[in-house]
């Protein structure tokens, strides 16, 4: 029994660690006085992800817009502390419009499919975010 356990535990190590090689880039978006949204050109390769981290409160809009000519760069948003994402743009494309569920640091995560990152393929992108609207506080 312990060694099944064992076995399972280690097979799901495997499968679940980040992928050897891998360059996670974390950049704070901070806006211009007086304004609610920022665009940021950037530019990922191979493996690498970047990391967009904007503070929101709950109920305000999140507006996230990605350009690029690479059609394996997408970008996933993920709500503050959790690593499951909101939206998955290799799913849902790259646009997302939606209110923040609760107040924190959301993360913007831009990447390149595993199949163009294995290439060593090269993405640049614009990316545009804004958060607008009042958020749920009384």
């Amino acid at each position: 029994m312990k060694s099944i356990l064992l076995t399972a535990v280690s097979f799901f190590l495997l499968f679940t660690a980040p992928v050897s090689g891998t360059e996670i880039r974390q950049e704070r978006v901070q806006f211009k006085p007086g304004e609610t949204g920022a665009t940021i050109n950037g530019k990922i390769k191979g493996d690498q992800i970047v990391d967009y981290l904007l503070r929101a409160r709950a109920g305000q809009k999140l507006v996230v817009s990605l350009e690029t000519k690479n059609t394996s760069t997408y970008f996933n948003v993920l709500p503050p502390g959790e690593d499951t994402a909101i939206f998955i743009g290799s799913t849902s494309g790259n646009r997302f419009e939606g209110n923040a569920p609760k107040d924190g640091d959301y993360t913007v995560r831009v990447y390149l499919m595993r199949n163009a990152a294995r290439r060593g393929a090269t993405a640049s992108y614009t990316i545009r975010i804004a958060v607008t609207g009042d958020s749920q506080r009384p």
